[in-house]
């Protein structure tokens, strides 16, 4: 079983920037992506930020031109640098590992905190 473990959550102000970590136990290449999910109480789990094996990123459309997903493969670790941060970013953030056809297809972290409030 992969682990994935993430860090670098906590409480910024509006406006302010936080920079989360996910180290994986494995080689990130054994992945079709990487990908940084995250889920406020009482919604659903959506996902934020993804780097396919080939370095191709993509993002959702409410984080666009604040978050940056990279890696550093010789590390095992994905980061999701988030800036101009706004309360509605506010959520438990997890790092998510995709495996594509091979099971299991998704592994996730046990999630980190991030609070964006004055």
């Amino acid at each position: 079983q992969v682990q994935l473990v993430e860090s670098g959550g906590g409480l910024v102000q509006p406006g302010g920037s936080l920079r989360l970590s996910c180290t994986a136990s494995v080689s990130i290449f054994s992945f079709v992506s990487m990908n940084w999910y995250r889920q406020a109480p009482g919604k659903q789990r959506d996902l934020v930020a993804s780097i396919a094996g080939g370095g191709t990123t993509d993002y959702a459309d409410s984080v666009k031109g604040r978050f940056t997903i990279s890696r550093d493969t010789a590390k095992k670790t994905v980061y999701l640098q988030m800036n101009s941060l706004k309360p509605e970013d506010t959520a438990v953030y997890y790092c998510n590992a995709f495996n594509g056809n091979t099971l299991p297809r998704h592994s996730w972290g046990q999630g980190t905190q991030v609070t964006v409030s004055s």
